[in-house]
C-alpha cells in the first residue's frame, strides 16, 4: 500500500478518507505519535497577480525541493484527463516538476495557499506555468469529505447562460451582467423559492454576480440547507 513520509523520515501507512476527482484532491488520515506540526493554513481569497509564492515537493524525487515564484494568474481553468475542467486555480511561474503534485503553494508568511496539481507543458518539464488548487476551494472540499466521505454541494437547480449586450436589451437591463435563468427544475430549491424562467441573478448573499460562472461558484460553496438571499430582475425591475 502507499506510504506517507514526514519531514522527520517516518513512513507512515494512510488511511483514505475521501476522493474528489473534480478536483483532483483526496483526503488521507495518518495517525502518528508525536505528529510534525503541520502547515497554517492561509487565505486564497485575498491573491495578488504579482504576489511571491513558494513550491515545496519532491521533483524527480529530490526531497524537500523549495522553488519560488510569483502568481502568474488567478481563476485559471485546466482540463483534465477525462475532459472534465478543473476550475479556479492558482498560476505560478515557481517551478513545478513531476514530484511536486500534491506539494504546497505558501505565501511569505509560509502559509499553505495552494496544493500543487499541473503544470502546462510541451517538454514533460518546467516551462514556467503551473497550477495549483487555492485553499479557499480545498479547504471546503477537505471539510466536506471529512464529514461526509465525499463532496456535498449547494445546488438550486437551475439552467443559467451569460447575459449579452442583446439579451440585456431584450430584458430591459442596462449592463450586460448576471446570470439568466434559462430553466428551472421541478420541485427544485429555485422552484420553491419562486425562481422563474427569464429571471436575471445579479446578485447572491450580498455577492454580486457577473456571470453564470459567478453564480455557480457561489451556490456550489454554500452549505445543503442554507436559506440565501438573491436579488434578480424581472420583467425589467428588481427584486428580492
Amino acid at each position: 500500500g502507499a506510504k506517507v513520509r514526514l519531514s522527520d523520515g517516518r513512513n507512515v501507512s494512510p488511511s483514505l478518507v475521501g476522493v474528489s476527482p473534480d478536483h483532483d484532491l483526496a483526503v488521507l488520515k495518518v495517525d502518528v505519535l508525536k505528529p510534525p506540526p503541520p502547515l497554517p493554513i492561509g487565505t486564497s481569497s485575498n491573491l495578488r497577480v504579482g504576489q511571491k509564492t513558494f513550491a515545496i515537493g519532491n521533483p524527480f524525487g529530490l526531497d524537500w525541493t523549495l522553488t519560488t515564484g510569483v502568481v502568474s494568474a488567478l481563476d485559471r481553468s485546466l482540463p483534465a484527463r477525462d475532459g472534465r475542467l478543473i476550475e479556479h486555480l492558482i498560476q505560478t511561474d515557481a517551478a513545478i516538476n513531476p514530484g511536486n503534485s500534491g506539494g504546497a503553494l505558501v505565501n511569505t508568511k509560509g502559509e499553505l495557499v495552494g496544493i500543487n496539481t499541473a503544470i502546462f507543458s510541451q517538454t514533460g518539464g518546467y516551462q514556467g506555468v503551473g497550477f495549483a488548487v487555492p485553499t479557499s476551494m480545498s479547504k471546503p472540499i477537505y471539510d466536506s469529505l471529512v464529514k461526509n466521505g465525499k463532496v456535498v454541494r449547494g445546488f438550486l437547480g437551475i439552467g443559467i447562460q451569460d447575459l449579452n449586450s442583446d439579451l440585456a436589451s431584450s430584458f430591459g437591463i442596462k449592463e450586460a451582467k448576471g446570470a439568466l435563468v434559462s430553466d428551472v427544475r421541478e420541485d427544485s430549491p429555485a422552484e420553491q423559492g419562486g425562481l422563474q424562467q427569464g429571471d436575471v441573478i445579479v446578485s447572491y448573499e450580498g455577492s454580486p454576480v457577473e456571470d453564470a460562472v459567478a453564480l455557480q461558484r457561489l451556490v456550489t460553496k454554500t452549505p445543503v440547507g442554507t436559506k440565501t438571499t438573491l436579488k434578480l430582475i424581472r420583467e425589467g425591475h428588481e427584486r428580492e
